[in-house]
C-alpha cells in the first residue's frame, strides 16, 4: 500500500474531513483497499507530462518484470496478430499498444489482481473499462491534447465503489448486486447508507495514492452534469452514462434516452456520439481483451444506433403530442379563468363594471391620485323616473333601458376611465387625471345623446329618458376616503333630483 509520506497531505486531509466520520474511520482502518504499486504511480507520473514518449513509459515499466511480461502478452494478443512479428521488449509492447492501452494494462495489473475473489467488482470494472474506451474516443474529437488524462480519470471514476465494497462487505450485496438500479440511483443509495457517494471516496483513494490534485478533483466531479463548457469534463462525465447504456439490457432504448437528454441542450455532442458509435465497440473489445475481462457488446452497432434514432423520433412525436395536449388544456384553463374573472367584475345586464369592481378600482385610484397629488373625478348618474317606467312598461322594458344606457356609456368614456353599474338604476364613472370641468363636458355629452336617441321601444313608440348627474372632484374637498368622494357626488346628484331632475351639479361649485 502507498505510504502516506507520498500523499498530498493537505488534499488528503481535506477530503478526509469531507467524508462522514464513520466512513473515514472505516476506510482508514480497512485492511484491504484498492492500491497501486510504485511502478503504477510512476507510470501515472509520466502520463502527466504532455511530452512523454513511449520510451519514457517503457523505461519505467521494465523495472517490473511481471508487469513487462503482462504488457508483452497483451501486445501479442489476437488484436495484434497482423503485426510484423511478436513484441519481445517493454518498448516494443508499448509501441504496439499505444498510450491508453498501456496505462489501462498497468492500472489493471494491480487493481484487477483480486477480481476472481471479488465477483461484485466485475460489473464495476466492466463499466470502468467501457467508460475509459468511450472517453478516449470522445477526447480524440473534443480535446486530443488531454486524451491520456481523460482516459485515466474515466478508468478510475468508480474506484470508490471498490473501496466501499471492501470496507463494508456486509452492506455491499444489498447495495451493489441490484441490477434494476441506474448508476444515479446507486449513488443516491450510497448517500442514504453512508452519507456520501463513491465519487468522494474515489477522490480520497486517489489522494491516498498521491495522484495529481487535478486528477483527484476530476474523479470527485466525474458524475457531475455533462452540460459544461469544459471539454475534458464532458468526455469524462459522458463516458459513464454511455457505458451504462452500452451495458444495459436494452442498449437501443438506453441510447435513445441519453441522446434525447443531450439534444435538449447540446446538439454538437449528439453529432459526435453518433459518429463515434460505430468505433466504440472495437475500442471496448480491445481493452476488455487486454485486461482479460469479458464485456457484453451489442450484436450490431449499426442496428442499435438505428433503433435508438427510431425510438428517439417516436419519443419526440409522443412528446410533441403531449405538449400540444398540455397547450390546449392550458388555453382552455386560461379561457375559463378569463370567463370567471369577467363574471366577477362585469355586470351581466349592462356589460359595465359591477359594484365590487367599481369599489376596488375607486379605492386604488383614490389612494394613488391622493399620494401622487394627481387629479381625479367621479360622476354619479341616476336614471330619472325609472320606477315609474318599470311600473308602466314592465321590467323587461326597464332591463332594455338599462342595457342600452350601458352601451351608450361605453361609447362615451375613454379606455382609461372606469364606468359601471353602482346599483339598480345608478351608475358611476371614475375619471383618473380629470378635473370637474372635463367631467361636466362628459355629462353634457351623455345628456345630449339621451335627448337624441331613445333607450327602448314600447308599444306606444320610442322611449326617451333623462338622468340626474352629480360630480365630485378630489381637488374640491378635503376627502379622507373614496367613500366621502362618492357621497359628495351623490349629494350633488340629489340636488338635481330636488331641483326638478335632468341636470348636472358639481360638488362645491
Amino acid at each position: 500500500m502507498t505510504s502516506l509520506s507520498a500523499v498530498n497531505n493537505t488534499l488528503y486531509d481535506t477530503l478526509t474531513a469531507k467524508l462522514p466520520r464513520m466512513v473515514a474511520k472505516s476506510l482508514v482502518r480497512a485492511p484491504y483497499l484498492p492500491s497501486l504499486p510504485a511502478v503504477a504511480l510512476e507510470v501515472l507520473e509520466v502520463a502527466r507530462s504532455p511530452d512523454a514518449s513511449l520510451q519514457d513509459y517503457a523505461s519505467v515499466i521494465e523495472h517490473d518484470p511481471a508487469l513487462t511480461a503482462r504488457l508483452i502478452g497483451a501486445a501479442n494478443s489476437a488484436h495484434h496478430l497482423n503485426a510484423a512479428g511478436p513484441a519481445c521488449t517493454g518498448l516494443e509492447a508499448t509501441q504496439r499498444l499505444g498510450t491508453d492501452a498501456t496505462i489501462a494494462t498497468v492500472l489493471s495489473f494491480a487493481l484487477l489482481k483480486d477480481l476472481e475473489a471479488n465477483e461484485t467488482a466485475v460489473p464495476v470494472w466492466q463499466r470502468a473499462i467501457a467508460a475509459a474506451a468511450i472517453a478516449s474516443q470522445l477526447a480524440q474529437k473534443l480535446c486530443p491534447d488531454r486524451l491520456g488524462y481523460v482516459f485515466t480519470v474515466a478508468l478510475l471514476q468508480d474506484i470508490g465503489v471498490l473501496a466501499l465494497q471492501m470496507t463494508f462487505p456486509a452492506q455491499a450485496p444489498a447495495l451493489y448486486e441490484r441490477r434494476d438500479q441506474s448508476h444515479m440511483q446507486l449513488a443516491q443509495n450510497e448517500r442514504h447508507h453512508f452519507g456520501c457517494d463513491h465519487t468522494l471516496v474515489g477522490a480520497w483513494i486517489a489522494a491516498r495514492w498521491g495522484l495529481p490534485e487535478s486528477l483527484v478533483h476530476a474523479i470527485n466531479e466525474s458524475h457531475d452534469s455533462v452540460f459544461t463548457d469544459d471539454n475534458v469534463a464532458v468526455c469524462v462525465r459522458l463516458s459513464g452514462p454511455l457505458a451504462d447504456a452500452w451495458l444495459s439490457a436494452n442498449p437501443a432504448r438506453a441510447f435513445s434516452t441519453l441522446l434525447y437528454e443531450l439534444s435538449v441542450s447540446n446538439t454538437e455532442h449528439v453529432t459526435i456520439l453518433e459518429a463515434l458509435f460505430y468505433t466504440m465497440h472495437r475500442q471496448i473489445a480491445l481493452l476488455s481483451d487486454l485486461l482479460k475481462l469479458a464485456i457484453p457488446l451489442p450484436l450490431d452497432s449499426v442496428d442499435v444506433l438505428t433503433e435508438a434514432k427510431q425510438l428517439l423520433y417516436q419519443h419526440a412525436l409522443a412528446l410533441g403530442a403531449r405538449l400540444q395536449a398540455q397547450q390546449e388544456a392550458l388555453e382552455a384553463l386560461e379561457s375559463r379563468h378569463g370567463q370567471l374573472l369577467e363574471r366577477s367584475r362585469i355586470d351581466p345586464l349592462t356589460r359595465l363594471a359591477n359594484r365590487a369592481w367599481l369599489e376596488e378600482q375607486l379605492h386604488e385610484h383614490f389612494a394613488r391620485c391622493r399620494l401622487e397629488k394627481r387629479a381625479m373625478t367621479v360622476v354619479f348618474i341616476d336614471l330619472d323616473h325609472f320606477k315609474a317606467l318599470n311600473d308602466e312598461h314592465g321590467h323587461g322594458t326597464g332591463d332594455e333601458v338599462l342595457q342600452c344606457f350601458g352601451q351608450a356609456l361605453s361609447s362615451l368614456v375613454r379606455a382609461t376611465d372606469v364606468a359601471g353599474r353602482y346599483g339598480g338604476e345608478e351608475f358611476l364613472i371614475i375619471l383618473p387625471d380629470e378635473r370637474a370641468e372635463s367631467a361636466r363636458q362628459l355629462a353634457q355629452r351623455i345628456m345630449t345623446l339621451l335627448d337624441r336617441e331613445p333607450m327602448a321601444q314600447s308599444e306606444f313608440g320610442p322611449l326617451y329618458i333623462s338622468v340626474s348627474i352629480g360630480i365630485a372632484c378630489l381637488e374640491d374637498g378635503m376627502f379622507a376616503s373614496e367613500q366621502e368622494l362618492i357621497a359628495a357626488a351623490d349629494q350633488s346628484m340629489y340636488h338635481i333630483k330636488r331641483s326638478g331632475r335632468s341636470g348636472v351639479a358639481v360638488y362645491g361649485h
